[in-house]
């Protein structure tokens, strides 16, 4: 069981499984078919990542893959915490350009339904943060892409003043700097 909550921005969900705890520790389903099906949600899950981060402070993003390799993903933590971020890159979008941060956590069990037409990025805020997430197309380097992760012109307000951040990342172009294929 699951609960299901669709955010402002249209086709991204917040979902809140229902979690049976006791002396022992707990059970949860982090992923029914049935469920994302009932919602309109793609199952057509094909990869399985698992991300660590060692240190508070790691920003990765904000990446997406280009079609027909773009990917719609199902992102959880089960270590640590994350501040989680979305972008929309639909131009037809009303929110084009606009974002939403989530904390996910090992504590709070939530997960993001992220769709395709979104970058996506997180900051760790523990350390030791272990981010899990199903895509349903495969990774392809040749259609790996990004926009910057502080980018002005989206401003995403993120949790930290000195960000670990890659040298790609780091060097990602600016919304404006790309066409969306989306």
């Amino acid at each position: 069981m699951m609960k299901y909550t669709e955010t402002e921005l249209q086709g991204l969900w917040i979902l809140d499984p229902v979690v049976h705890e006791d002396s022992r520790g707990f059970f949860l389903e982090s992923f029914t078919a049935r469920d994302m099906e009932a919602h309109g949600l793609p199952v057509n899950f094909v990869q399985d990542n698992h991300a660590r981060s060692r240190v508070a402070g790691v920003v990765r993003g904000l990446h997406f893959q280009k079609p027909p390799f773009a990917q719609s993903k199902l992102v959880r933590v089960v270590r640590g915490a994350v501040f989680d971020v979305v972008v929309d890159l639909r131009r037809q979008s009303k929110t084009f350009g606009k974002w939403l941060g989530v904390t996910l956590s090992e504590d709070n069990r939530r997960m993001l339904f992220v769709p395709r037409g979104f970058a996506h990025g997180y900051c760790t805020l523990s350390q030791d943060s272990e981010f899990l997430y199903k895509v349903d197309a495969y990774y392809s380097p040749a259609h790996d892409a990004g926009i910057r992760w502080n980018d002005p012109a989206i401003a995403v307000a993120w949790p930290v003043a000195d960000p670990v951040i890659s040298d790609k990342d780091k060097n990602l172009p600016f919304l404006k700097e790309i066409e969306s294929p989306f």
